[in-house]
């Protein structure tokens, strides 16, 4: 009866061992919060963990030496006339994608025309439409693009209507940018869904995705810049903060990323793991952003005072464990063109009130900030700077919104002042002046900027050749909106935060800090 006893203890703890405690196995295991929207990245703005991973593109953003750089894809070099018009590109020969299909230049012609035919109703159509001839396509008044052409099997050509300096790192280098297979794509109709159809050229391949459950991508033993060193990425569908951290301490993840649980960091430090810690830059910018075109944020002396009503020190202190630094500029260390040396933005309350007074506002005002009713991190912030505004006698009220709501209320240029995150899509000052303060955008951003000569400088800098004429250009355009003119209060630039299980080798935090990054490089300790 003992030894019965005995068997069934034993039994017992073994079915309850920890996953951590079982035979390691060779395949990555991640989390993530929700399915990914599709397999298509031409038909999504925000999903690209699998594009990342499955796909490659001619030219690729990486870090090298610790500075973001352009370096060769499935292009191996490329050269681009002293116009600045056209792009030729070379390359890489024997590349197959993961059906054995062999890659040519073909294939990017395809990648190009499907992007900007009207029945693709692509979401990405940006990153082609400065090709001679893309509008054309996309208005249905023609078939193919001209700006793109097969000079060969590996030699391929863009031409742009006018030169666009981050043509390179701005459209090609991106998860947009990811080039198909002609043969395997064109006429399927479900692309985005089914991973039997779904071959790119990258390390690795989506073989299953259950709805709900699990995404699975096993390594393409015939990746042209050698094989990757796991089998294969597990993804899980986790929804839940908690669960996501008992499956990590089980060993049934092997990276717990902070960005999908920002609740459980203080759990990790508490509970041993702060060595197993590792942290990445953001190049992104958190900040304020104050509509110019409501009073009495159309008074510059008025948003100078607000941004120095605000101890973003403290505020970083409290929110994330002082894991970043401090931005005096738009654009975020990381990004080219970000000024070290841009002056800073005070915390003196007393010199905020004296402003406000001499603007006529001794006595303060009321103002509204606006938040989406589905974001926490929006509404914690604009609380804080809300209780900041408050100690210098203006009224700051929150404001929440339905999310639909919310963005068709910043498009029609009516939200007043908000909380956001911008982080890199890719490695030019464009991406965060352009899109908040050129006359296209800064409506639809609710910023309603109208300084003429910035704008017109805007305008310059994207089709300016000279490189360092263009750098000059944008910290100008990036000191006017921040100090000149005060049209926003940059908060801070957070590190992404990862919990590693000790097995995890070469873990490299994306170059933009973004969630979704390649896993190429990992290798697992036996």
């Amino acid at each position: 009866m003992k030894k019965l006893v005995c068997l069934a203890l034993i039994l017992a703890l073994v079915l309850a061992a920890p996953a951590a405690m079982a035979e390691k196995d060779n395949w990555l295991h991640l989390f993530l919060k929700a399915d990914p929207e599709t397999l298509d990245v031409q038909m999504t703005t925000d999903s690209y963990m699998l594009p990342l991973n499955c796909f490659d593109r001619l030219v690729e953003t990486d870090t090298v030496d610790g500075v973001a750089q352009l370096v060769p894809g499935l292009a191996d070099s490329w050269e681009v006339s002293e116009d600045g018009l056209t792009y030729t590109f070379h390359l890489h020969e024997g590349v197959t994608f993961q059906n054995g299909d062999p890659f040519t230049a073909d294939d990017v012609v395809y990648t190009v025309n499907r992007m900007m035919a009207p029945a693709t109703a692509a979401k990405n159509t940006d990153i082609y439409d400065k090709l001679v001839g893309a509008m054309d396509v996309l208005n249905g008044e023609a078939e193919t693009v001209e700006g793109v052409k097969a000079l060969d099997d590996l030699t391929v050509e863009f031409t742009l209507v006018e030169p666009y300096a981050p043509f390179l790192s701005g459209c090609l280098a991106t998860p947009a940018g990811s080039i198909f297979n002609r043969e395997s794509t064109e006429g399927v109709d479900d692309f985005g869904v089914n991973p039997n159809v779904c071959f790119g050229t990258g390390p690795f391949q989506v073989t299953e995705w259950t709805l709900g459950s699990r995404v699975t991508i096993k390594a393409n033993p015939n990746y042209f810049k050698g094989a990757p060193a796991i089998d294969g990425i597990t993804y899980d569908i986790v929804p839940d903060a908690d669960t996501q951290r008992m499956m990590f301490e089980r060993g049934d993840v092997d990276v717990f990323n902070f960005d999908y649980a920002e609740s459980q960091l203080q759990w990790f430090l508490d509970n041993g793991y702060k060595d197993q810690i590792v942290a990445g830059r953001r190049a992104g910018t958190d900040f304020i952003m104050f509509n110019t075109a409501i009073e009495p944020l159309n008074d510059v002396n008025v948003r100078k005072a607000l941004q120095m009503a605000v101890d973003r020190q403290a505020m970083l202190d409290a929110l994330y464990g002082g894991e970043g630094s401090l931005l005096n500029a738009f654009i975020p260390a990381g990004v080219i063109s970000h000024n070290d040396a841009a002056p800073e933005i005070p915390y003196d309350p007393e010199q905020a009130k004296a402003m406000l007074a001499e603007a006529g506002y001794s006595n303060g005002f009321d103002m509204e900030f606006a938040v989406a009713s589905d974001a926490p991190t929006a509404l914690n912030v604009c609380t804080i700077v809300a209780s900041y505004f408050q100690q210098i006698g203006v009224n700051a009220q929150i404001k929440q919104i339905d999310a639909a709501s919310y963005y068709d209320i910043r498009r029609d240029g009516e939200l007043p002042a908000y909380y956001g995150l911008w982080s890199a899509d890719f490695n030019d000052p464009d991406n965060f002046l352009y899109t908040f303060f050129s006359r296209k955008n800064t409506v639809g951003r609710s910023v309603n900027y109208n300084n003429d000569e910035i704008m017109d400088l805007l305008d310059a800098a994207r089709v300016m050749v000279d490189n360092d004429e263009r750098m000059a250009a944008y910290q100008k355009i990036d000191d006017a909106v921040v100090h000149q003119d005060a049209v926003t209060l940059p908060l801070y630039q957070r590190n992404h935060l990862f919990c590693l299980n000790p097995r995890v080798q070469g873990f490299k935090v994306a170059w933009n800090g973004w969630n979704d990054m390649s896993f190429y490089t990992i290798s697992l300790a036996d």
